[in-house]
């Protein structure tokens, strides 16, 4: 005869985001687990410190004290659109990440925790699907992923026919390319994602965001900066995990 074998039991706390030791332990099962960026809790540590929304960054647990799952949330609160928790906070990706059996726990201990902070939705962008009950919206956020090609002229023939065209127009101008993650570099980028988002009539991240992620990234997070005539006119920001590359905050000037 056999037993069905029952899920361990789990304890479910709140991760010392100031505690350098808890977040190493976190960010390596992150990476052992193929977290997005958004997972990592130095972005939880950057929104905080750079928008001031507060992070609540949840942690499940065997009996043995091994991680089983994370989930990174930020309780954001705006003028314009109320009170929510999010995983993760301004990120395109975020949700449960870990072993099945931490996905029903931690997604309702992220409920009881925005039933208590206040916020009346709980939205998370990314990860499995917590179960019944649950509003899936498969259309605001769209991503998508590829392999990149083996060289330049690869991946120049992998851009449809019309934008290729207009790539080997700009490639043909006397640009000139910058890449860095100092603060010169941000605050060089900043200008012109501003100037981009402002002409598009979006509100624009406050510079400390973008200060923050860069701090707490390093080496896994840079600055791509073109310029013309000494001038920067197009920047982007990515994010490097899991030898995957997330061009994240871009833009252009006109």
């Amino acid at each position: 005869m056999t037993m069905a074998l029952l899920d361990p039991p789990l304890a479910l706390r709140t991760a010392d985001l100031r505690d350098p030791t808890e977040c190493a332990r976190i960010d390596a099962f992150v990476r052992d687990h193929r977290g997005t960026p958004f997972h990592f809790t130095g972005w939880s540590r950057a929104v905080e410190r750079g928008c001031g929304q507060r992070a609540h960054y949840l942690v499940a647990e065997t009996a043995d004290g091994a991680i089983a799952g994370v989930l990174p949330t930020s309780a954001i609160r705006s003028p314009l659109f109320g009170a929510a928790l999010v995983s993760a906070g301004f990120a395109v990706d975020g949700g449960v990440l870990g072993a099945n059996v931490a996905v029903g726990p931690l997604s309702r201990a992220a409920w009881a925790l925005a039933e208590q902070l206040r916020c009346p939705t709980l939205e998370l962008r990314g990860g499995p699907v917590p179960g019944d009950g649950w509003q899936v919206d498969e259309a605001t956020y769209v991503g998508f992923a590829r392999d990149l090609a083996a060289d330049d002229d690869a991946q120049l023939t992998a851009i449809p026919r019309k934008q290729r065209a207009e790539v080997r127009k700009a490639l043909a101008h006397d640009f000139e390319i910058a890449i860095g993650n100092d603060a010169a570099a941000a605050r060089e980028h900043y200008a012109v994602y501003a100037e981009s988002v402002r002409n598009l009539g979006t509100p624009v991240f406050p510079a400390a965001l973008f200060r923050a992620v860069l701090d707490q990234f390093g080496d896994a997070a840079d600055v791509l900066t073109v310029r013309h005539q000494g001038r920067a006119v197009a920047s982007v920001l990515s994010f490097y995990a899991n030898n995957t590359v997330y061009p994240y905050w871009g833009g252009g000037t006109f």
